[in-house]
């Protein structure tokens, strides 16, 4: 999405194209190439490690949920393949990110670091995104609680 005007009510122009059948959109989009001539556009998914769907294969393989959350997503997404570069950014509660997600942030940081000379920028989009997945969790396990009234 481009801001395009300079006063106050400036009007935000969409990217052409990013539909999908169904009138969802990715959650991202680069303005500027990012691969192959191509914009890089991104979805992000966080799925429960420990969901009924996904704790059989999670026992077994790390970041198995993350993989298979990243393939629907390509699924989802197939459409935009001619035009853009899609990016599935799957992660997990507990922690683990698929692969292509992991290469895209590796990605990201190192062009950070070429801007600020700090080697340290991908670690730090990282612990933010740690940091946004535990807080989700914690709300999402605060609204599990039941507020218990009184007895006069």
């Amino acid at each position: 999405m481009a801001r395009v005007g300079t006063s106050s009510r400036a009007v935000f122009k969409r990217a052409q194209g990013l539909l999908r059948d169904d009138g969802k959109r990715p959650d991202g989009l680069t303005l500027v190439p990012w691969m192959s001539g191509k914009c890089a556009t991104w979805d992000v998914t966080v799925v429960d490690t420990l969901g009924g769907a996904y704790l059989q294969k999670s026992a077994i393989q790390a970041a198995s949920a993350a993989e298979t959350a990243a393939v629907r997503k390509m699924e989802k997404y197939r459409s935009l393949e001619q035009t853009y570069q899609f990016v599935p950014v799957a992660m997990e509660t507990l922690g683990p990110i698929c692969e292509e997600a992991q290469e895209f942030i590796g990605d990201i940081g190192h062009k950070i670091s070429d801007i600020t000379s700090d080697p340290r920028e991908t670690q730090f989009l990282y612990q933010r995104l740690s940091v946004a997945i535990q807080r989700f969790s914690a709300v999402c396990l605060s609204e599990t609680f039941q507020i218990c009234e009184s007895a006069p």
